[in-house]
């Protein structure tokens, strides 16, 4: 029996996560079930509505604003089925990934990689294109094996490598732009242990070394504490164990009282005295001291993020990595800027997702960060030139300022994804400004 989804009249303000972006929809919705699901999005066309689902608001851009009818997939969580024999799991859209984490743990099972924060939904996370960081392993939409799609039409559309390749090809990093993802299958493995050595390391030697240590570590990735000549580096790679996680009063103080408690504070102070911000990226970067621990992987890969910020992140080809963040680099030197937060750099093989930023080409990602509140047009508009130069491709849910026309030309496959959208929503009953920008009429 199809029931109606839970509709609320709504012009109340919704905002993001970082406070980027507001929107009044004119009503929300929260379906229960792909059933309720389809029928919000008919309704929705019938009225003439446009439809955007949002997840926690962790995008930095407008990709789920709509002035239309706002999802939110609250109801459709939880992991619908376990294949052992396929080793995949197949969960709601509107599951958080921490909660998919716990679940999976249980059962003893695991993604293979992931980001660094697991507050997102499994179909927000993937369709903005969230990644970790790996030498073989994607971003976890490349660990999707089938999803479930509800289309403009309301139709319930299965995707796979096999069914609706195409769309398959394009939906696991879909923007929203294609309809919206009821469920997702992941593959998954039995439960390992990830050993993790974390270390300061020199600017130079970081950059000297880079390839080597991408060659010779699972998951390696780094930071560049702008104004000083120091980073810190982190090394995950299996381990046979045994369990040996940070001691509760170190790790308190590593991942909370240094990471956010008193980078909030240090950053309130940059944001108050701007010309304090050298002297105080200095004292940061000597706070983290080397550590070395072993878990289990979501314990390992990611890590709490309490202080907010704005961010921007472009993917470049890995051999162009260094040359880019050396730029950077200068081009911070050099300039009257001041950037209280770390430079983060990670990595990710060549996938073939249509619209990833690793379509088609081993890649390096640089991330930027600005403390909320603080001026960041400036140096995001100068990172951004830079990264542009070096064929960058922008995330999909972080702060830029590119449009259809460039990114036609970073993405061979882009005119494959837009045939996909004038397929599935020739009106654009999923659009919005956003996508009108970087995907065009």
């Amino acid at each position: 029996m199809v029931t109606t989804a839970s509709r609320t009249r709504s012009r109340a303000t919704w905002r993001n996560w970082a406070g980027t972006v507001a929107a009044r929809p004119e009503r929300e919705a929260r379906p229960a079930s792909v059933e309720e699901l389809a029928d919000t999005v008919r309704t929705a066309a019938a009225e003439g509505l446009r439809v955007k689902t949002v997840g926690t608001g962790h995008s930095f851009t407008a990709i789920a604003a709509t002035d239309g009818v706002l999802i939110r997939p609250d109801l459709l969580t939880g992991i619908r089925r376990i294949d052992r024999q396929a080793m995949t799991v197949t969960v709601e859209s509107g599951t958080p990934l921490k909660r998919l984490n716990a679940a999976l743990a249980r059962e003893g099972l695991s993604l293979t990689n992931m980001g660094d924060i697991m507050e997102q939904t499994v179909a927000g996370a993937t369709s903005t294109g969230t990644h970790g960081t790996g030498r073989e392993s994607g971003s976890i939409a490349a660990q999707i094996t089938a999803l479930e799609l509800v289309t403009a039409a309301g139709e319930v559309l299965d995707c796979s490598a096999e069914e609706n390749p195409e769309v398959f090809a394009a939906a696991r990093i879909g923007l929203g732009a294609l309809g919206v993802v009821s469920a997702i299958t992941f593959a998954v493995e039995p439960m390992f242990l990830l050993h993790a050595r974390e270390e300061p390391m020199p600017f130079d030697r970081v950059a000297e070394e880079f390839d080597a240590l991408h060659a010779e570590n699972e998951h390696f990735e780094f930071y560049w504490f702008p104004h000083t000549s120091r980073c810190t580096t982190k090394r995950n790679n299996r381990s046979q164990g045994p369990v040996d996680p940070p001691g509760r009063i170190s790790g308190w103080i590593e991942d909370e009282l240094l990471s956010n408690g008193l980078f909030q504070v240090v950053s309130t102070a940059g944001r108050a005295v701007p010309a304090a911000v050298p002297a105080i990226a200095r004292i940061s970067s000597r706070a983290l001291s080397a550590r070395t621990y072993t878990d289990i992987p979501y314990k390992v890969f990611t890590s709490p993020r309490r202080v907010r910020f704005v961010e921007m992140e472009y993917a470049v080809p890995r051999a162009s990595a260094m040359a880019a963040l050396r730029e950077l680099r200068a081009m911070v030197d050099r300039s009257p800027l001041r950037v209280s937060f770390p430079v983060e750099v990670r990595t990710a093989p060549a996938d073939d997702i249509t619209l990833s930023t690793a379509s088609g080409r081993d890649t390096a990602y640089i991330a930027v960060h600005m403390y909320k509140g603080t001026p960041y047009r400036g140096y995001f508009t100068e990172v951004e030139r830079i990264m542009t130069a070096y064929e960058g491709r922008p995330h999909w849910g972080k702060l830029h300022t590119r449009d259809a026309a460039y990114l036609a030309g970073a993405y061979p496959r882009f005119a494959e994804f837009t045939a996909v959208r004038d397929r599935l929503d020739p009106d654009r009953l999923f659009g919005n400004d956003y996508l009108r920008r970087v995907l065009g009429d």
